[in-house]
């Protein structure tokens, strides 16, 4: 399993923030001809109501996205609408596990899918890049479908990353004090 590590996503972050507008069409144009789907899937978002301006966090999402695969060196399969498809529903059998939950639970259960995870890296930073934009919070249907499509993104990577078929990182385990 091939993980994107910290400094491949944190060198991503950097490396599309210094783009100028030209060069970021220009690895956007680069993502519609390798990653076609994932392209697809946040430009579709305008169709749900997604802002243009709000629409321009999952661009950078996925900007970050694909710069961090093109540092790892390894070559990524095409990620089809099928395991688009696939991701979202896992993502959504997540999501409705955790309603209901105290706050406290929550926290815990996001706190263990983070470190578990398989591109736990990438998933940290677009939490985080979704949490400073105050995205989070889900206060529209808008909200949600770009919610849905920046953590969908992070699914898709981990599903099809090369080296090995496993979802998710072995969980770790505390060794209990003698």
């Amino acid at each position: 399993m091939s993980e994107l590590s910290q400094a491949q996503v944190a060198q991503a972050v950097v490396a599309v923030e210094r783009l100028s507008a030209p060069e970021r069409v220009q690895l956007a144009d680069e993502i519609y001809l390798r990653q076609p789907n994932l392209l697809a899937s946040v430009l579709v978002l305008a169709r749900m109501g997604v802002s243009l301006q709000q629409l321009e966090v999952p661009i950078h999402l996925l900007l970050v996205a694909y710069q961090a695969i093109k540092a790892s060196g390894l070559d990524w399969p095409l990620i089809t609408e099928d395991v688009q498809e696939r991701c979202l529903q896992r993502l959504n059998g997540g999501i409705r596990f955790g309603e209901g939950l105290s706050h406290e639970l929550m926290r815990q259960a996001a706190q263990r899918r983070v470190d578990d995870h398989a591109q736990r890296y990438l998933l940290a930073f677009v939490h985080g890049y979704l949490r400073d934009r105050d995205l989070l919070a889900v206060r529209s249907d808008a909200e949600k479908y770009l919610l849905l499509a920046a953590f969908n993104l992070v699914e898709c990577i981990a599903a099809t990353a090369p080296g090995g078929t496993p979802q998710r990182r072995p969980a770790s385990r505390k060794q209990a004090a003698p």
